[in-house]
């Protein structure tokens, strides 16, 4: 996990209980999972506008 060792995450964890309590945690998770699809999806948007441009510019420059 990047660096991120098992007493890492731990302490981690044990803060976001204590900030969160355990009543708003499946609610944090749930709008953090939505964060991440998003951002995912993003990602995958930019990358197949890059690759559709490269294939674009690939047509061009051979059909010419």
């Amino acid at each position: 996990m990047g660096g991120l060792g098992f007493q890492e995450l731990l302490v981690i964890g044990l803060v976001v209980l204590v900030l969160f309590g355990g009543r708003k945690i499946p609610e944090f998770m749930k709008g953090l999972g939505k964060g991440i699809r998003e951002f995912n999806d993003a990602k995958d948007n930019v990358k197949r506008e890059i690759e559709e441009g490269i294939k674009e510019k690939d047509k061009t420059t051979t059909g010419a």
